[in-house]
């Protein structure tokens, strides 16, 4: 664990907590792990381009599948595989790796799981058949399993509360949609004037640049010797349903006889089950859980969870509908798609550098409930264009909408996570944030496909509305729940660990004694 060296010994092994004007300046300044301004740049760039890779590969994929499906004859029944393979590893194994970079430091498990994640997408550019291409994207899964929450802990553990923290986090979260986009007019350009190939070329060539980039500006966070132990049990009993639930609800659309296929409602019933079992084990077996139960421990953090995932489930049935609505629909080109989220790529930028430099200065209820609103807008608009209506007077609007929507709310939720758990469980932090974005995209998709089908008979535009309908039904869940959430301000403070030590220090004293000089423990 990364010794926090911003805290300057007082004495002995302990510290002297600082004052409020000692603690805004440790919230601005650049960490002291970085040994110059260029490699701090460095690794910023490393973890918003990984922020970028992660959601490349979600978007653009499915903009040459239909060439693909022809050029590798994918049969009917096993189309949805090469897109939805990906997501389904990689959501299931996020707990496991989460407790990994706990284990081993977000160093390691970065790397190496960016280097796993180069190798196979490579491959995936040299697949001869459809199987194969299969099989690289599953491999691909595992990579993204690991570096994702390994990238944020690496944020988390970097950056003291406070501004700086603000502005880093604002950009990584940025990046979400920017990498939406990139995947959309990469695949575009590949599909159009290239090969589909070249769409996993150039981002393993990018993910190579990124890996190494990682191993020279990361802070060396390897333990000295390994405190903790991998929780089997947890793996063995949450792994195994996460796989089933998520893949009953991503064929469960595309099965013979649909939802009331028997496999599907197998697949549902028996995840469901051990999802219960996984609870018990979690919750009164294990002694090291993958999600430890004081990481919910914090104020409003329950509520934020079930918060996120209508936002987050919001946002992937905009993102997917949305897309389909402007080809199949509307008749747009895939460049033209590309360029009609041109807004959110622009909105979300400017969205986090204001929000770096004024997220301390305004209120968490405020913000979310703003992102809420945005999230509505998203896909209310969309909902309602009329044959032939303006992309200025509904497209537009709905684009700024998203990126008000995602972009403030996984700024403001990812500063307040990461500041309120330890350092010890910052990896299993990224593994919750993660989780919270990938799996309510496949649930609520799910769900979403379901609505869209029973429409299906009336003519594709009326199916996508009904989607579209259901996701500002969960858009407008997400506000009532966010009116309910006070963050508070993303002010300079102490981390979660001196906060505990201060109380305790607080508490020892005697009544009407002197409390006024705190002393902390060393924080490593």
């Amino acid at each position: 664990m990364i010794p926090d060296q911003d805290i300057e010994a007082d004495s002995g092994s302990s510290y002297r907590g600082p004052s409020p004007a000692k603690l805004e300046r440790l919230g601005r300044q650049r960490p002291k792990v970085f040994q110059s301004t260029a490699q701090e740049i460095l690794f910023c760039t490393s973890m918003l381009l990984a922020q970028i890779m992660s959601e490349y590969f979600i978007s653009g994929f499915n903009i040459f599948l239909p060439q693909l499906t022809d050029e590798m004859q994918i049969p009917d029944r096993a189309q949805v595989w090469p897109s939805s393979v990906f997501a389904l590893v990689a959501g299931a194994f996020l707990l496991p790796f989460g407790r990994l970079s706990d284990i081993f430091g977000g160093y390691v498990v970065f790397t190496g799981g960016m280097a796993w994640y180069c190798v196979w997408t490579l491959a995936c550019g040299f697949s001869a058949d459809y199987k194969m291409l299969i099989a690289c994207r599953a491999l691909q899964g595992l990579g993204a399993a690991a570096y994702m929450p390994a990238t944020v802990m690496n944020l988390g553990k970097t950056y003291r509360p406070g501004p700086r923290k603000n502005l880093v986090f604002g950009l990584y979260g940025a990046c979400a949609p920017l990498g939406f986009y990139f995947g959309i007019l990469i695949a575009g350009i590949s599909n159009d004037l290239l090969s589909w190939r070249w769409y996993f070329w150039i981002a393993a060539i990018a993910m190579f640049v990124i890996c190494i980039g990682g191993l020279l500006s990361i802070p060396k966070d390897v333990p000295a010797k390994i405190t903790g132990n991998m929780d089997y049990w947890g793996v063995l009993t949450i792994v195994p349903p996460l796989v089933l639930i998520v893949y009953g609800i991503t064929d469960g659309a595309y099965a013979p006889d649909g939802w009331r296929t028997g496999y599907i409602i197998a697949s549902l019933v028996v995840g469901v089950l051990l999802l219960g079992v996984a609870t018990y084990v979690e919750g009164w077996v294990s002694t090291e859980p993958l999600l430890p139960g004081s990481m919910f421990k914090p104020r409003h953090m329950k509520t934020l969870v079930v918060a996120l995932m209508f936002a987050y489930g919001t946002w992937g049935v905009f993102m997917y509908y949305s897309s389909f609505y402007l080809i199949n629909v509307m008749g747009y080109s895939t460049l033209q798609t590309a360029l009609a989220f041109t807004p959110m790529v622009v909105g979300g930028i400017i969205i986090a550098s204001v929000g770096g430099f004024t997220l301390h200065l305004l209120p968490g209820r405020l913000l979310m409930v703003i992102s809420g609103l945005g999230f509505i807008l998203s896909v209310l608009m969309f909902a309602l264009l009329p044959v032939g209506g303006s992309y200025w007077a509904y497209v537009l609007p709905s684009m700024i909408g998203s990126t008000v929507g995602i972009d403030i709310t996984y700024n403001v939720s990812n500063v307040f996570i990461t500041t309120n758990i330890p350092l010890r469980h910052q990896g299993a932090a990224g593994a919750l944030i993660n989780s919270l974005f990938f799996f309510p995209v496949s649930l609520f998709l799910g769900v979403a496909d379901v609505v869209s089908a029973e429409y299906a008979d009336q003519g594709q535009r009326t199916s996508y509305k009904a989607a579209l309908w259901f996701g500002t039904g969960c858009a407008a869940a997400a506000l009532l729940l966010f009116c309910f959430i006070d963050p508070g301000k993303a002010v300079s403070q102490l981390r979660a660990e001196e906060k505990e030590e201060q109380d305790q220090h607080t508490a020892a004293q005697p009544r009407g004694g002197d409390t006024s000089c705190v002393v902390l423990n060393k924080a490593s």
